[in-house]
């Protein structure tokens, strides 16, 4: 299967739109409850849970692991399928917690073997593991969310219809950075929100520009 290099596309992205600073969080715990809460609905939904949790526990895992899980479900049911996200909080921040938080110790410890061990969470599929990756633990991986399926198919991409597929297809240089990751995926997703359809996609500054298979 060729894989595709997906930097000029950045590139085109970044040039066009400039950069995004995602993700809209104030610290790296804000950023892993978010991206459990934000699982099956919209950004709107999770600031109403981010904001019940942070009233009762300043978003603190010490505090909202002292929550009855009855109380905790009824902060995030802004969120949906809180009793699902409910449960994989309380694992997801008791690995953490184990952990004191040390992010890098975590990446130390776990070397290429992390994402494997995010996937072994109760609720962490491959688009929540990869988002931490990313955003908690500095690494250059790629997020092949609907957004970016959407856009690589705009583009003319086949075999692109599951997550796994379009990751699978997709490789990065070596100087590929963390920051160009995050911005990488702050650029596909904003310009999703804005780019509904195939005919908006043709009209849009990315309506003639090609990426082509790099053949590896």
């Amino acid at each position: 299967m060729n894989k595709i290099n997906p930097v000029p596309l950045y590139h085109k992205l970044y040039t066009e739109m400039g950069p995004q600073h995602w993700w809209p969080a104030d610290t790296k715990i804000e950023i892993v409850i978010g991206a459990i809460l934000v699982q099956n609905t919209n950004w709107n939904n999770v600031d109403l849970a981010l904001n019940n949790l942070r009233r009762a526990t300043n978003l603190e895992p010490a505090r909202i692991l002292k929550l009855p899980i009855t109380r905790l479900q009824q902060l995030i049911r802004p969120s949906g399928f809180y009793v699902n996200k409910a449960k994989s909080l309380v694992s997801v921040l008791t690995w953490f917690t184990e952990y004191h938080e040390d992010f890098t110790g975590m990446v130390a410890r776990y070397g290429t073997k992390l994402r494997q061990q995010l996937l072994k969470l109760p609720g962490i599929g491959e688009e929540t593991a990869d988002s931490l990756l990313v955003y908690v633990f500095d690494q250059p991986t790629f997020i092949a969310d609907k957004y970016a399926r959407n856009l690589f198919g705009y583009l003319g991409f086949q075999r692109i219809d599951s997550y796994a597929k379009l990751k699978q297809q997709i490789i990065l240089p070596a100087d590929f950075s963390s920051r160009d990751a995050k911005e990488f995926h702050g650029l596909i997703d904003e310009f999703g929100k804005q780019v509904k359809t195939r005919a908006q996609f043709q009209t849009s500054f990315l309506g003639h520009f090609s990426l082509k298979e790099a053949g590896i």
